[in-house]
């Protein structure tokens, strides 16, 4: 047997004992859930995270008026709301402070930071 054969089948048993290969996200991506929605409290994905897979009309009293960057990691599919709509008012009041489409990471935006009160997903911005 060559070493070529070795390695071969030794990708092959790594792949089958672990179902694939699960690639890294890259460097700095933001910390959250896949099919939700994650704002946090300071710039750059730092400090207290609040997550959502669906609407909230009133965000949490720690995290209202407090968010400084953003993260869509919502699924995406046919006839599926999966941009995020982010309303300085309660029960999606008020002006719209900033739209992330999927997969979308804002880690500051200084129009929008501190003044989110509420989401709701959408099919578009």
């Amino acid at each position: 047997m060559t070493l070529k054969h070795s390695l071969a089948g030794a990708a092959a048993a790594l792949l089958l004992a672990t179902g694939g290969l699960a690639l890294a996200p890259p460097a700095g991506a933001a910390d959250c859930p896949s099919g939700h929605f994650c704002t946090w409290e300071n710039a750059n994905f730092d400090g207290q995270r609040a997550n959502w897979s669906g609407d909230d009309g009133w965000w949490e009293s720690w995290i209202a008026d407090e968010d400084s960057s953003w993260a869509n990691h919502g699924v995406s599919g046919p006839g599926v709301k999966d941009h995020v709509k982010v309303f300085s008012r309660a029960h999606q009041g008020g002006h719209m402070t900033i739209c992330l489409a999927p997969g979308q990471e804002v880690g500051y935006n200084g129009a929008a930071n501190d003044n989110g009160d509420s989401h709701t997903w959408a099919m578009s911005c």
